[in-house]
């Protein structure tokens, strides 16, 4: 699992690799290699929900399943002028049932990838191109020029933010890392230990303590290195990075599931999510710097 998870360092969406781990290994050792090409089978395997199972059977089978994504929803929301949030999960059943509907059963696949393209290329959130668009003769949005009103939405949450404190603990001339559990969000990947600020909480002292929470050690030597912005499908974070060293104790986790210490050159041995990313290149500066 950790070689797929290096392989699929930085794309995101870790559980989707993840998932197709698990269904691969399932197929190989259950279905002697063999997709199943039915519905009722292929939605089960790890990760494959209605827009997986219907893109995959229709696009490598030809099955007669609609594929439903967000550009679809655009399409059809204008197309019959659809007032139904597209982003509800109350309007699932209606966008499923019209894209049934519209689909051509004799070329699924084509049709599935058609529709696909059309509300990325075409039928775009803004400003669409309906003078190049093939079905505008048939799109009720477009004769009622009103198709900057679909689709309609529901207004977003704001995203939340949050402030993490990060501890690169040097322990003569390794680093500790931890692993993350295997489900979640960032499930499997490697990190290095740290935790939330409480509010109004400075960002050593919230390091001090989450070290001594996360890992059960006591540090010292804090040295700010920098700090990164990064966002995820839902929230935000803003992390403080400080490099540190080892004061005392033993690694007992609370949180993690694994931890190693290891050498800075060794770190490209081991998957670690984006946040991540946007710092490991400045610790062997950092650490030469500051002689810790």
């Amino acid at each position: 699992m950790q070689d797929v998870l290096k392989a699929w360092e930085g794309m995101g969406y870790y559980a989707r690799a993840r998932n197709l781990h698990k269904a691969s290994q399932l197929i190989v050792n259950e279905m002697n290699g063999i997709i199943p090409e039915n519905y009722s089978d292929f939605i089960k395997l790890p990760g494959a929900g209605d827009y997986i199972s219907a893109a995959v059977l229709s696009l490598a089978f030809d099955k007669p399943y609609a594929v439903v994504d967000g550009n679809v929803k655009r399409v059809i929301s204008r197309l019959l002028r659809i007032y139904a949030p597209v982003s509800s999960s109350s309007s699932r059943k209606i966008f499923h049932e019209k894209a049934d509907l519209l689909l051509d059963r004799s070329k699924p696949g084509a049709f599935n990838q058609a529709m696909m393209e059309l509300g990325a290329l075409i039928c775009r959130p803004k400003n669409p191109d309906c003078n190049a668009c093939p079905v505008a003769s048939f799109c009720l949005a477009f004769k009622t020029n009103d198709q900057a009103k679909f689709p309609v939405t529901i207004r977003a949450r704001e995203t939340p933010e949050y402030h993490i404190s990060v501890a690169v603990i040097f322990k003569n001339e390794r680093v500790l890392i931890t692993r993350r559990k295997s489900d979640g969000l960032l499930g499997g990947l490697w990190e290095f230990p740290g935790g939330r600020r409480q509010e109004g909480e400075p960002a050593d002292i919230a390091c001090i303590r989450n070290i001594k929470e996360k890992v059960n050690l006591n540090i010292d030597n804090l040295d700010f290195i920098t700090h990164v912005n990064h966002a995820y499908s839902h929230f935000k974070i803003q992390v403080d990075v400080f490099q540190c060293r080892f004061k005392s104790g033993r690694v007992a986790l609370k949180g993690p599931v694994d931890y190693r210490w290891i050498f800075l050159a060794e770190l490209e041995n081991f998957p670690f999510h984006a946040a991540h990313h946007k710092f490991i290149p400045m610790l062997n500066d950092s650490h030469e710097d500051r002689q810790i």
